[in-house]
């Protein structure tokens, strides 16, 4: 794996930040290491997404739930699981010279272990768990499904906490195929790790 140098990081407004267009195809990974917002930004095709600044308190006991769950079911499994923040990186160029996405999925568990490296993780992580918050907004949502979809991510969970729903989107044939909404009372399993199930009363517990 390619080792980055970490270059010294610049205080930029997000707001005087040029949005891709004809003559400028986007930002890429070496400018994204420079970066130094107040905000958490995620790099999707180039284009730059603020993510919000701290979650609220559901968001991280639902998406808590989880990872305490992934991680005990994962324990004797030789893969690794890991929550936000956790940068992701794709690019279809395997000698790294352009990455122009860098997300932060809430939940990630990786089977391939070569592609993890001090930075993160290079290439689509096997499951990724997404939990919404207010400020997700459609545009960022429908760009994730799309990223996740193109570059094979196995399953990827959408999990909305106010709501109390999970939709599971499997890949099959280079497609999601999604699943019913799940609710608070069912039970939720995985393609990708057999024999792991979870109640979602669990998840959703506000105990």
């Amino acid at each position: 794996m390619k080792r980055y140098r970490i270059p010294q990081k610049e205080n930029i407004n997000l707001d005087a930040f040029e949005e891709p267009n004809d003559s400028f195809a986007g930002y890429t990974y070496a400018d994204y290491l420079k970066w130094d917002f107040e905000e958490i930004v995620e790099l999707i095709k180039g284009k730059i997404f603020a993510k919000a600044v701290a979650p609220n308190r559901r968001h991280q006991e639902v998406s808590g739930n989880i990872y305490l769950a992934l991680g005990q079911f994962l324990k004797k499994h030789p893969c690794k699981v890991y929550s936000a923040p956790f940068d992701v990186r794709f690019s279809r160029d395997p000698a790294y010279s352009k990455i122009d996405s860098v997300v932060q999925p809430d939940i990630s568990v990786i089977f391939d272990l070569s592609k993890l490296d001090d930075k993160g993780c290079f290439g689509a992580p096997d499951l990724v768990v997404e939990v919404l918050s207010p400020g997700n907004s459609r545009v960022e949502i429908q760009n994730k499904y799309e990223l996740y979809q193109e570059y094979g991510v196995r399953e990827y969970w959408v999990v909305h906490p106010t709501d109390c729903t999970v939709l599971i989107y499997t890949l099959v044939e280079g497609k999601f195929v999604p699943s019913r909404l799940f609710t608070s009372g069912d039970v939720i399993t995985s393609t990708v790790l057999p024999g792991f199930a979870f109640d979602l009363e669990e998840v959703f517990s506000q105990d």
